[in-house]
């Protein structure tokens, strides 16, 4: 156990995507009106949505994510889907979709998918925590734009934290998937899994979702099983990552096997084997002799795996 928390100590400088997020949502202040209130203000910046993408300015280091209100009427914003994200030092964050196509947009705009603004770190992290808070959201208020209680249409309250189904009565509010993702661990060696939708040599932490009525521990040691055949003694919380793809938290753990038998779960792994912490080290470095890899940087499960690896 003592190299576990040494490792995770050595990664502590690399943040985790999505996760510095600044913004406060003042959740226990906020009116009905409170995103047309936001919009309203000469300091109110605003972040584009369109079908999982984001709509940023190029600049001279980073791209920037925020647009005012004339730039977003020019894109065609709808603004009466607008969620107000809470306020920055600059004033208030909102996220809206838009309806201007990305080959439409002029030459100085880019429509960038979040995985791969994030791979790439065209943001800074603290406007990629807002990303991931926007995204979420909005993608929340697609798909429940009717009530699971009657089916009639809802309506957006609380500047987006919420939605009201006035047939019913009934409030509905902002759902976060859980996934548990684990890194097994056995003396010098940790399990790793491919699945095949991987991009060609890389390799990660097992995961699935956290089901009803389970605890962290239950589904760490029910998901590895599943996919392994590995068997989980202790359980180790390490870290958690929101996830916007459309709205999940990802629960980092280390596990310990109790096993060593790998059977992999053909269904849902290419491959999944044990790799011993030197090897790690090379995949890590990109430098391993079969090309193998580990995710990007910025992923919770390269930073499970970093953490556990540890320096060279």
């Amino acid at each position: 156990m003592d190299s576990i928390t040494h490792g995770q100590a050595a990664n502590e400088g690399e943040p985790i995507a999505f996760t510095r997020n600044l913004i406060d949502p003042q959740s226990e202040r906020r009116p009905d009106d409170a995103a047309e209130t936001a919009l309203k203000s000469p300091h109110a910046r605003l972040l584009l949505v369109r079908e999982n993408r984001l709509c940023l300015k190029a600049g001279e280091e980073r791209f920037a994510s925020y647009f005012s209100r004339q730039e977003a009427e020019d894109l065609e914003a709808r603004f009466t889907e607008a969620v107000l994200l809470g306020q920055s030092v600059e004033g208030p964050i909102l996220a809206l979709p838009y309806d201007r196509a990305p080959e439409a947009l002029p030459e100085t705009l880019k429509a960038v998918d979040f995985r791969s603004i994030y791979i790439q770190g065209l943001l800074a992290p603290e406007d990629l925590g807002a990303l991931a808070q926007g995204a979420a959201l909005l993608s929340w208020h697609n798909n429940h734009r009717f009530c699971g209680r009657c089916g009639s249409e809802t309506v957006m309250r609380a500047g987006g934290y919420r939605r009201y189904c006035a047939e019913c009565d009934r409030e509905h509010f902002p759902r976060t998937d859980p996934v548990a993702i684990m890194l097994a661990v056995r003396g010098d060696h940790c399990l790793l899994g491919r699945s095949p939708h991987f991009a060609p040599g890389m390799y990660s932490c097992l995961a699935g979702f956290i089901e009803p009525g389970e605890t962290i521990e239950a589904a760490v040691r029910r998901e590895t099983f599943e996919e392994s055949g590995v068997r989980i003694g202790q359980v180790t919380y390490r870290a958690s990552q929101p996830w916007p793809f459309p709205y999940s938290l990802m629960i980092g753990c280390i596990a310990e096997a109790v096993t060593e038998t790998v059977d992999p779960n053909a269904a849902e792994l290419e491959d999944c084997r044990w790799f011993s912490r030197r090897e790690v080290h090379r995949m890590l470095a990109g430098d391993h002799e079969m090309g193998l890899t580990t995710p990007p940087k910025g992923a919770i499960a390269r930073h499970l795996i970093a953490g556990w690896a540890g320096p060279e």
